[in-house]
C-alpha cells in the first residue's frame, strides 16, 4: 500500500486524542465494574479504537450512525462526550437517554445503538432509502461484528440495499471471535463472498493508522454518497473480553494479539497522560452525581 497522504497537524492531534480517550474510558469502565459501581453489563472496544476514530473523520453531519453492543468508541469518535456516556452507563443526571439505555441502546439525533445482533441494519436500510429521496449525499454508517453475520435480517437489508442503490456504508469489526467462538467455527466461507452475492462493493482494511485508513476509504466513501453501498471489512483484535470477565481465550493468545496504544502511548506521553487524567476526571464528577430520572417531556 502506498503511504497515506501527509495531513494536517491538528487531524493528527484529534486522532491520537480520540484514540487515547476511548482507550482511557473502556479500561475506566472496567475498573468500576471491578470496584462493583456499575451495574449490568458492559462490552469495550480495546484494540478496536482506531476503527471509529477513522471512519467517523469521514462522516458528514447529516449523516446518521447506527451502533451496536461494543459502541462506546462509535458514540465517542461521533461526539466526543464521555460525560454523557459515562452518566448513561451509571444512571446518572445528565445521562444521554436518562439512564434507561444503559452501555448498549443509547439515541441521540443521529446516533442509535442495540444489543440486538442484526438489528441495527435492517433500520439502516430504511434510513439509507429516506436519505436518497430526501437528503442526497447524506449516508448511513452501520457498525456490525463478525458474529452478526449469522443473522438473517443482514441478508435482507444487504439485498435491499443493492436492490435500490442505497447510500449505505457497513463498518465490520471483524475481531476474529464472537463472544467466545472463534469465527472460523461460527461462519463459512468468507464476508467479501458474501458481499459478492450480491453485487456489492467490499475492502478489507487491516491497518491501524486513521490517515491511511482514510486514504483506502475516502473515495468509496464517496461513491456510497451516490448510492453504491460498501462493505468495509476491518480486521482488527479485541484485547479485551467478550463483556467483563468472560474471555475464555488463553491468556498467551491475547497477550500476542497486536495493540497500538503502547506506540502511541511512547510517542504522545504528554496526551496520553492528559487524556488518561481527563478520563479519571470524568469519573470522579460523574460517580458524585445523583441519579438519573426518566421523563417523558
Amino acid at each position: 500500500m502506498p503511504p497515506a497522504p501527509a495531513e494536517a497537524p491538528d487531524r493528527l492531534a484529534t486522532d491520537r486524542a480520540t484514540m487515547l480517550l476511548i482507550r482511557h474510558f473502556e479500561t475506566a469502565l472496567l475498573d468500576l465494574f471491578a470496584r462493583g459501581e456499575l451495574s449490568g453489563t458492559t462490552h469495550t472496544c480495546l484494540g478496536q479504537e482506531y476503527v471509529p476514530v477513522a471512519v467517523s473523520s469521514l462522516l458528514e453531519p447529516d449523516d446518521h450512525v447506527l451502533s451496536n453492543h461494543r459502541g462506546h468508541g462509535h458514540y465517542l469518535a461521533r461526539f466526543d462526550d464521555p460525560e454523557g456516556l459515562l452518566a448513561e452507563i451509571m444512571g446518572r443526571v445528565g445521562a444521554v437517554c436518562h439512564g434507561v439505555g444503559g452501555s448498549q441502546h443509547i439515541h441521540r439525533p443521529g446516533y442509535l445503538s442495540t444489543g440486538v445482533q442484526g438489528e441495527s441494519l435492517p433500520i439502516a436500510a430504511g434510513l439509507a432509502l429516506h436519505l436518497r429521496r430526501h437528503q442526497p449525499g447524506a449516508l448511513v454508517c452501520a457498525y456490525i461484528g463478525d458474529g452478526t453475520w449469522g443473522e438473517g435480517a443482514v441478508y435482507e437489508a444487504l439485498n435491499m440495499a443493492a436492490l435500490w442503490h442505497l447510500p449505505l456504508l457497513v463498518v465490520v469489526e471483524h475481531n476474529g471471535i464472537a463472544q467466545s467462538t472463534p469465527t472460523e467455527h461460527a461462519m463459512a466461507g468468507t464476508i467479501a463472498g458474501r458481499a459478492a452475492a450480491f453485487g456489492l462493493a467490499h475492502t478489507q482494511i487491516t491497518a491501524t493508522d486513521p490517515a491511511a485508513i482514510r486514504a483506502e476509504l475516502a473515495p468509496l466513501v464517496a461513491r456510497v454518497r451516490d448510492g453504491a453501498p460498501l462493505i468495509a471489512e476491518f480486521r482488527t483484535p479485541r484485547l479485551g473480553p467478550h463483556s467483563k470477565g468472560d474471555d475464555t481465550r488463553p491468556a498467551d493468545h491475547v497477550a500476542a494479539l497486536a495493540d497500538w496504544y503502547p506506540a502511541l502511548a511512547a510517542a504522545a506521553p504528554d496526551l496520553d497522560r492528559a487524556q488518561r487524567e481527563r478520563v479519571a476526571r470524568v469519573v470522579a464528577e460523574l460517580s458524585a452525581r445523583p441519579p438519573a430520572e426518566w421523563t417523558d417531556r
